[in-house]
Formats: structure tokens, sequence, C-alpha cells
């Protein structure tokens, strides 16, 4: 089985693996006055980028959780680096069936993860952060947005670019899936994938950064792969771009 193109990513060092990347990002928590009196939940941290930014700018502490073993691994590494123990708890756990008590949290975080489930899964997991979130509660989310009336084949393309069942929505689609689970007070912000995007990545990861891992796809075992994602984000980019959604409980 082809690797994902996320992991792909992840292993020539790319650490924001966002359709929106920090522009969708910090539109999120700008909607928000962290503070250390919060319960916060990450849903698909990943590395724990987010989480340690934010726990060094605010001083808030953070649930992080992950379905895969090997980044939680990685994620619980960059926090002893990052002297963050105290403050990032990372576990595994499934967005489908999160191991929280109804009304736990103020905040749920969720980030590029919706996208790989299925419209059902879809409505599930959203509901799962609807259960955990205290009355009026934040959502922030941030994905994979299609054009209006965007074509089937765009989204058969991006799921053999990245070699995952992507199913990403227009922003009515969106808006159906949050409804769906219990959301009804959304505010929407959509722009242009920089996931791939070279300006995009330099704003995400600085330009050393953007430099190593550009170093790293042209090796001979990443150079097609890299090269095919490239060009479908590219050719594509008038089709796919981001949706950032803050729902409130």
């Amino acid at each position: 089985m082809r690797e994902a193109g996320h992991s792909f990513l992840a292993r020539l060092g790319k650490t924001r693996l966002r359709p929106g990347g920090v522009e969708a990002t910090d539109w999120l928590f700008n909607h928000v006055s962290f503070n250390k009196n919060q319960h916060i939940l990450e849903v698909a941290c990943n590395q724990c980028t987010n989480a340690i930014e934010l726990v060094k700018k605010t001083g808030c502490s953070i649930t992080a959780v992950d379905l895969d073993k090997q980044v939680i691994e990685i994620a619980k590494k960059r926090i002893e680096e990052a002297k963050l123990t105290d403050h990032i708890t990372v576990e595994r756990a499934n967005a489908l069936n999160l191991p929280y008590p109804d009304q736990s949290f103020d905040i749920v975080i969720n980030e590029a993860m919706l996208t790989m489930l299925g419209d059902k899964q879809k409505v599930k997991a959203i509901s799962e952060y609807y259960r955990v979130l205290k009355p009026g509660g934040l959502l922030l989310t941030h994905d994979v947005k299609l054009t209006d009336g965007g074509m089937p084949k765009v989204v058969t393309d991006l799921q053999q670019a990245i070699h995952v069942q992507a199913k990403p929505h227009d922003e009515a689609g969106w808006r159906n899936i949050f409804n769906q689970a219990g959301f009804e007070n959304l505010d929407v912000a959509t722009g242009p994938m920089s996931l791939m995007n070279p300006i995009g990545m330099i704003k995400d990861e600085g330009l050393i950064r953007t430099m190593k891992i550009f170093r790293q796809a042209i090796k001979k075992e990443n150079r097609a792969y890299f090269k095919s994602m490239f060009r479908f984000f590219k050719t594509n980019k008038s089709n796919l771009g981001y949706i950032a959604i803050v729902s409130t409980k």
C-alpha cells in the first residue's frame, strides 16, 4: 500500500500538514482568549506543533490525542524537548469514540482530519466533539474545501494523489455536516490551499526548513511521489482551498 500523502510530507520534514497552513490556524486561534484555566482537547494532534506553540504563547494546558502510535511517540519526544510535559498530555484515542465524559472541555481543536473520513464518520466525529464540549464551548476546525460545485473528478484525483480516500466538500456541504452533528452557530473563513505552495510552505515552516524539505523531496526515492503531489495541487489550485470553521455549542 502506498504511503499516505500527509505521512510522506511529515517524513520529508513538514511539521504543518494543514490545507490553509498557519494563516487558517491563526484565524481559528484569534477567536479564543486562551488561558491556563481552560480545558483544551486537540484531536489528530500529529506531532503536537499546535499544542507546543499554544502552550509557549499562552501557558494553557492541552490534552492531545491521535490514533497513530508512531506520531504519538514523535509528539512525546518533541514535548519533552520543549520541556512542556507538565502542560501537554498525549494519548492514543479514536475521534469517533473519545474516552472522555460529556462536557469535559472548553475548546476542541481538530485540523485536517475530517476530510479523510466518510460523511457518516464526519458526522460521528463532530458529534463526539459536540458531546465532550461544555455548553458555550468552541470547536475549531480547518479542512480541505472544494470550490462551489466542485467536480467529482477532482475528488477522485485527490484520492489518487495522496493515497487516502479523502472526501472534501464545498462550503455548503461542510455547513450541512456540522448542522447534522448539532452545531448551528458557525463562523466560517475560506482561502487558497497552501499545503504545497512554496510561498505557503515558507510561511508555515520558515525558509531554512522549507529548503531542507525540498532537498529531501528531490532525492531519488522521494522525487516521483513529491512531483506527482506538487503537480496535482498546482493544477487544481482553483478547485481546492481551505475552510476554517469556529462552531459554538
